[in-house]
Protein backbone atom coordinates (compact mmCIF):
# COMPACT_ATOMS: atom_id res chain seq x y z
CA UNK A 1 0.00 0.00 0.00
CA UNK A 2 1.06 3.25 -0.71
CA UNK A 3 2.17 5.35 2.21
CA UNK A 4 2.43 9.19 2.43
CA UNK A 5 3.19 10.36 5.68
CA UNK A 6 2.40 12.65 8.18
CA UNK A 7 5.12 15.15 8.68
CA UNK A 8 5.16 18.37 11.04
CA UNK A 9 6.63 21.17 9.04
CA UNK A 10 7.21 24.64 10.51
CA UNK A 11 8.03 28.17 9.24
CA UNK A 12 11.04 29.91 9.58
CA UNK A 13 8.92 33.03 10.82
CA UNK A 14 9.33 34.06 14.12
CA UNK A 15 5.74 35.13 14.91
CA UNK A 16 3.53 32.24 13.08
CA UNK A 17 4.33 28.78 13.31
CA UNK A 18 2.28 26.84 10.39
CA UNK A 19 1.73 23.23 11.32
CA UNK A 20 0.81 20.86 8.04
CA UNK A 21 -0.04 17.45 8.67
CA UNK A 22 -0.96 15.61 5.53
CA UNK A 23 -3.12 12.34 5.38
CA UNK A 24 -3.61 11.94 8.64
CA UNK A 25 -5.73 9.04 9.50
CA UNK A 26 -9.39 9.66 11.08
CA UNK A 27 -9.16 6.05 12.58
CA UNK A 28 -7.90 3.10 13.54
CA UNK A 29 -10.87 1.51 13.12
CA UNK A 30 -11.67 -0.01 9.90
CA UNK A 31 -15.07 1.86 9.66
CA UNK A 32 -13.88 5.56 9.52
CA UNK A 33 -12.13 7.20 6.56
CA UNK A 34 -8.66 9.35 5.92
CA UNK A 35 -8.95 13.07 6.51
CA UNK A 36 -6.59 15.40 5.41
CA UNK A 37 -6.07 18.37 7.84
CA UNK A 38 -4.24 21.41 7.93
CA UNK A 39 -3.52 22.43 11.64
CA UNK A 40 -2.04 26.30 12.30
CA UNK A 41 -0.49 27.19 15.17
CA UNK A 42 0.10 30.89 16.72
CA UNK A 43 2.74 31.63 18.17
CA UNK A 44 1.36 31.97 21.49
CA UNK A 45 0.26 28.22 21.31
CA UNK A 46 4.40 27.94 20.84
CA UNK A 47 4.59 29.34 24.11
CA UNK A 48 2.37 27.50 26.04
CA UNK A 49 3.77 24.28 24.77
CA UNK A 50 7.33 25.32 25.40
CA UNK A 51 6.11 26.32 28.96
CA UNK A 52 4.63 22.88 29.42
CA UNK A 53 8.20 21.25 27.88
CA UNK A 54 10.31 23.18 30.19
CA UNK A 55 8.37 20.98 33.15
CA UNK A 56 9.83 17.68 31.58
CA UNK A 57 13.92 17.16 32.04
CA UNK A 58 13.75 15.56 28.13
CA UNK A 59 13.36 16.83 25.03
CA UNK A 60 10.61 15.53 22.62
CA UNK A 61 12.35 12.97 19.86
CA UNK A 62 10.04 12.49 16.72
CA UNK A 63 8.61 9.34 16.39
CA UNK A 64 6.32 7.03 14.38
CA UNK A 65 2.85 7.17 15.56
CA UNK A 66 1.38 3.64 14.57
CA UNK A 67 -2.97 3.57 14.49
CA UNK A 68 -4.41 6.81 13.46
CA UNK A 69 -7.64 7.24 15.87
CA UNK A 70 -8.05 9.37 18.40
CA UNK A 71 -5.19 8.87 20.93
CA UNK A 72 -2.70 8.37 17.63
CA UNK A 73 -3.90 11.70 16.90
CA UNK A 74 -3.62 13.30 20.27
CA UNK A 75 -0.10 12.01 20.42
CA UNK A 76 0.81 13.30 17.11
CA UNK A 77 -0.61 16.70 18.43
CA UNK A 78 1.71 16.36 21.43
CA UNK A 79 4.63 15.95 18.79
CA UNK A 80 7.52 17.70 17.10
CA UNK A 81 8.93 17.91 13.69
CA UNK A 82 9.80 14.98 11.99
CA UNK A 83 6.68 12.90 13.83
CA UNK A 84 5.20 10.46 11.11
CA UNK A 85 1.50 8.67 12.16
CA UNK A 86 0.24 6.17 9.56
CA UNK A 87 -2.72 3.73 10.06
CA UNK A 88 -1.73 0.28 10.75
CA UNK A 89 -2.64 -1.19 7.42
CA UNK A 90 0.28 1.01 6.35
CA UNK A 91 3.76 -0.06 4.94
CA UNK A 92 6.48 0.94 7.50
CA UNK A 93 8.04 4.10 7.19
CA UNK A 94 11.74 4.78 6.31
CA UNK A 95 11.67 7.40 8.65
CA UNK A 96 12.79 8.83 10.95
CA UNK A 97 14.60 5.61 10.92
CA UNK A 98 15.64 5.74 14.96
CA UNK A 99 13.49 6.43 17.82
CA UNK A 100 9.45 5.23 19.85
CA UNK A 101 7.47 4.19 17.37
CA UNK A 102 3.95 4.24 19.48
CA UNK A 103 1.38 1.50 18.91
CA UNK A 104 -2.09 2.86 19.41
CA UNK A 105 -4.11 -0.05 17.46
CA UNK A 106 -6.43 -2.52 19.16
CA UNK A 107 -5.16 -5.60 20.65
CA UNK A 108 -6.24 -7.47 17.74
CA UNK A 109 -3.84 -6.47 15.09
CA UNK A 110 -0.87 -6.30 17.52
CA UNK A 111 -0.05 -9.52 15.53
CA UNK A 112 0.16 -7.89 12.52
CA UNK A 113 1.52 -4.21 13.87
CA UNK A 114 4.62 -6.32 14.84
CA UNK A 115 5.01 -8.40 11.60
CA UNK A 116 5.04 -5.01 9.31
CA UNK A 117 8.27 -3.74 11.70
CA UNK A 118 11.42 -3.97 10.72
CA UNK A 119 13.03 -6.72 13.11
CA UNK A 120 15.64 -4.17 13.67
CA UNK A 121 12.97 -1.49 15.09
CA UNK A 122 10.94 -3.60 17.28
CA UNK A 123 12.43 -3.09 20.44
CA UNK A 124 11.45 0.67 19.74
CA UNK A 125 7.91 -0.42 19.75
CA UNK A 126 5.77 1.34 22.50
CA UNK A 127 2.62 -0.70 23.79
CA UNK A 128 -0.12 1.33 24.71
CA UNK A 129 -3.24 -1.14 24.80
CA UNK A 130 -5.86 -1.76 27.99
CA UNK A 131 -5.22 -5.55 28.99
CA UNK A 132 -3.08 -7.86 29.68
CA UNK A 133 -0.18 -7.90 27.01
CA UNK A 134 2.70 -10.14 29.07
CA UNK A 135 1.92 -13.83 27.69
CA UNK A 136 1.70 -12.09 24.49
CA UNK A 137 4.79 -10.10 24.71
CA UNK A 138 6.88 -12.94 25.57
CA UNK A 139 6.00 -14.92 23.25
CA UNK A 140 7.17 -12.03 20.43
CA UNK A 141 10.22 -11.88 22.27
CA UNK A 142 9.18 -8.31 23.30
CA UNK A 143 8.50 -8.36 27.33
CA UNK A 144 10.95 -5.86 27.67
CA UNK A 145 9.48 -3.59 25.53
CA UNK A 146 8.15 -0.18 26.64
CA UNK A 147 4.49 -0.14 27.85
CA UNK A 148 2.77 2.44 29.00
CA UNK A 149 -0.22 2.41 31.12
CA UNK A 150 -3.17 5.22 30.19
CA UNK A 151 -5.08 7.21 32.21
CA UNK A 152 -6.01 9.89 30.02
CA UNK A 153 -9.40 9.90 27.74
CA UNK A 154 -9.92 11.41 24.28
CA UNK A 155 -13.77 12.15 23.99
CA UNK A 156 -13.72 12.86 20.37
CA UNK A 157 -11.13 12.87 16.99
CA UNK A 158 -9.07 16.10 17.31
CA UNK A 159 -9.58 17.19 20.89
CA UNK A 160 -7.57 17.42 23.89
CA UNK A 161 -7.15 14.53 25.91
CA UNK A 162 -7.93 14.80 30.08
CA UNK A 163 -6.15 13.75 32.47
CA UNK A 164 -7.27 11.01 34.50
CA UNK A 165 -6.40 12.71 37.92
CA UNK A 166 -8.45 11.87 40.83
CA UNK A 167 -9.42 13.19 44.12
CA UNK A 168 -7.59 10.46 45.61
CA UNK A 169 -4.60 10.79 42.89
CA UNK A 170 -4.62 14.49 41.91
CA UNK A 171 -0.75 13.69 40.72
CA UNK A 172 -2.61 11.46 38.00
CA UNK A 173 -2.46 7.79 37.29
CA UNK A 174 -0.80 7.04 34.17
CA UNK A 175 2.67 4.90 34.00
CA UNK A 176 5.44 3.96 32.16
CA UNK A 177 8.20 1.26 31.96
CA UNK A 178 11.06 0.38 29.72
CA UNK A 179 13.43 1.68 27.43
CA UNK A 180 11.68 4.76 26.06
CA UNK A 181 9.67 5.37 29.23
CA UNK A 182 11.10 9.14 29.51
CA UNK A 183 10.30 9.68 25.43
CA UNK A 184 6.73 8.90 26.76
CA UNK A 185 6.77 11.06 29.41
CA UNK A 186 7.93 14.11 27.88
CA UNK A 187 5.90 13.68 25.19
CA UNK A 188 2.71 13.17 27.44
CA UNK A 189 4.00 16.13 29.16
CA UNK A 190 4.23 18.11 26.26
CA UNK A 191 0.68 17.39 26.05
CA UNK A 192 -0.30 18.83 29.83
CA UNK A 193 -0.51 15.32 31.14
CA UNK A 194 1.10 13.55 33.39
CA UNK A 195 2.74 10.12 33.42
CA UNK A 196 5.16 8.29 36.13
CA UNK A 197 8.03 6.60 35.51
CA UNK A 198 8.28 3.26 36.86
CA UNK A 199 10.30 0.34 37.32
CA UNK A 200 9.24 -2.89 36.05
CA UNK A 201 7.73 -4.69 39.48
CA UNK A 202 5.93 -1.44 40.29
CA UNK A 203 4.80 -1.05 36.91
CA UNK A 204 3.32 -4.50 36.86
CA UNK A 205 1.29 -3.74 39.59
CA UNK A 206 -0.15 -0.94 38.72
CA UNK A 207 -0.85 -2.77 35.39
CA UNK A 208 -2.56 -5.64 36.92
CA UNK A 209 -4.49 -2.92 38.98
CA UNK A 210 -6.11 -1.44 35.87
CA UNK A 211 -6.64 -4.38 34.47
CA UNK A 212 -9.13 -5.40 38.01
CA UNK A 213 -10.03 -1.89 37.11
CA UNK A 214 -11.33 -2.50 34.22
CA UNK A 215 -12.46 -6.17 34.16
CA UNK A 216 -14.37 -5.26 37.38
CA UNK A 217 -16.70 -2.33 36.31
CA UNK A 218 -17.57 -4.00 32.46
CA UNK A 219 -18.34 -7.17 34.20
CA UNK A 220 -20.72 -5.82 36.97
CA UNK A 221 -21.82 -3.55 34.19
CA UNK A 222 -22.86 -6.29 32.28
CA UNK A 223 -25.20 -7.72 35.26
CA UNK A 224 -27.31 -4.78 34.62
CA UNK A 225 -27.90 -3.33 31.00
CA UNK A 226 -27.61 -0.24 30.18
CA UNK A 227 -25.89 1.06 33.21
CA UNK A 228 -22.70 2.97 33.35
CA UNK A 229 -19.08 2.95 34.89
CA UNK A 230 -21.00 5.76 37.08
CA UNK A 231 -24.15 3.27 38.00
CA UNK A 232 -21.81 1.14 38.82
CA UNK A 233 -20.17 2.91 41.33
CA UNK A 234 -22.95 3.51 42.63
CA UNK A 235 -25.92 1.89 42.72
CA UNK A 236 -23.76 -1.45 42.40
CA UNK A 237 -21.51 -0.27 44.66
CA UNK A 238 -21.48 -3.25 46.89
CA UNK A 239 -21.00 -5.85 44.01
CA UNK A 240 -18.18 -4.11 42.41
CA UNK A 241 -16.34 -3.33 45.80
CA UNK A 242 -16.55 -6.92 46.41
CA UNK A 243 -15.74 -8.08 43.06
CA UNK A 244 -12.38 -5.93 43.45
CA UNK A 245 -11.22 -7.44 46.39
CA UNK A 246 -11.77 -11.28 45.40
CA UNK A 247 -9.46 -10.11 42.17
CA UNK A 248 -6.97 -8.25 44.28
CA UNK A 249 -6.50 -10.94 47.04
CA UNK A 250 -6.48 -13.61 44.46
CA UNK A 251 -3.94 -11.82 42.18
CA UNK A 252 -1.24 -11.40 45.49
CA UNK A 253 -1.66 -14.80 45.88
CA UNK A 254 -0.99 -16.23 42.79
CA UNK A 255 1.22 -13.89 41.18
CA UNK A 256 3.24 -12.78 44.13
CA UNK A 257 2.41 -9.10 43.29
CA UNK A 258 1.86 -6.34 46.04
CA UNK A 259 0.13 -3.61 45.72
CA UNK A 260 0.21 -0.20 46.93
CA UNK A 261 -2.28 0.41 49.58
CA UNK A 262 -5.57 2.06 48.69
CA UNK A 263 -6.50 0.07 45.52
CA UNK A 264 -10.36 -0.21 46.32
CA UNK A 265 -10.09 3.66 47.10
CA UNK A 266 -8.29 4.40 44.20
CA UNK A 267 -10.15 2.51 41.60
CA UNK A 268 -13.77 3.56 42.78
CA UNK A 269 -11.84 7.44 42.85
CA UNK A 270 -11.04 6.61 38.86
CA UNK A 271 -14.68 5.24 38.16
CA UNK A 272 -15.81 8.84 39.13
CA UNK A 273 -13.61 10.51 36.69
CA UNK A 274 -15.31 8.20 33.85
CA UNK A 275 -18.75 7.74 35.27
CA UNK A 276 -20.25 8.15 31.92
CA UNK A 277 -18.76 5.31 30.24
CA UNK A 278 -20.90 2.59 29.12
CA UNK A 279 -19.83 -1.05 30.25
CA UNK A 280 -19.55 -3.98 28.08
CA UNK A 281 -17.56 -7.11 28.23
CA UNK A 282 -15.01 -7.26 25.46
CA UNK A 283 -11.80 -8.05 24.34
CA UNK A 284 -11.89 -11.01 26.72
CA UNK A 285 -8.79 -12.56 25.97
CA UNK A 286 -6.61 -9.91 26.77
CA UNK A 287 -9.31 -8.76 30.01
CA UNK A 288 -11.57 -11.09 31.69
CA UNK A 289 -9.80 -14.06 30.30
CA UNK A 290 -6.76 -13.40 32.18
CA UNK A 291 -8.73 -13.94 35.65
CA UNK A 292 -10.93 -17.07 34.47
CA UNK A 293 -7.70 -18.43 32.87
CA UNK A 294 -5.83 -18.35 36.84
CA UNK A 295 -9.42 -19.49 37.85
CA UNK A 296 -9.21 -22.95 35.40
CA UNK A 297 -5.54 -23.17 35.66
CA UNK A 298 -6.44 -23.24 39.50
CA UNK A 299 -9.10 -25.35 39.61
CA UNK A 300 -7.65 -27.87 37.02
CA UNK A 301 -5.24 -29.02 40.61
CA UNK A 302 -7.88 -29.29 42.53
CA UNK A 303 -8.15 -26.72 44.36
CA UNK A 304 -10.99 -23.83 44.91
CA UNK A 305 -11.75 -21.09 41.44
CA UNK A 306 -9.55 -17.97 43.26
CA UNK A 307 -12.58 -16.11 41.88
CA UNK A 308 -15.76 -17.65 42.51
CA UNK A 309 -17.59 -14.31 42.02
CA UNK A 310 -16.13 -13.68 38.77
CA UNK A 311 -16.61 -16.82 37.43
CA UNK A 312 -20.29 -16.49 38.27
CA UNK A 313 -20.45 -13.40 36.85
CA UNK A 314 -19.09 -14.35 33.32
CA UNK A 315 -21.74 -17.68 33.45
CA UNK A 316 -24.52 -15.29 34.14
CA UNK A 317 -23.72 -13.26 31.42
CA UNK A 318 -22.66 -16.44 28.97
CA UNK A 319 -19.07 -15.20 28.47
CA UNK A 320 -17.95 -18.49 29.21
Amino acid sequence: MAFTPSVLQQSSSSTTTTTTRAAICASSSSSKKSSNLAVRRTSRGRKVTATVMASSSNKVEPAIIIGGGRVGQALFDMGVEGDVIVKRDDEFPSSPSSGPIFVCTRNDVLETVIEKTPANRREDLIFMQNGYLDSFLQSKGLEKNTQALIYFAVAKFGEKPTDGVTSVNPEGLTAVTGKWSDQVAARFHNGDLSCHVKDAAKYRASMLEKLIWISAFMLVGAQHPGATVGDVATTHKSEVEGLIKELVQGVADINDVTFEAGTLERLLAYADSVAHFPTAVKEFEWRNGFFYNLSTQTMQQSKDDPFPKHTAMLKAINAI
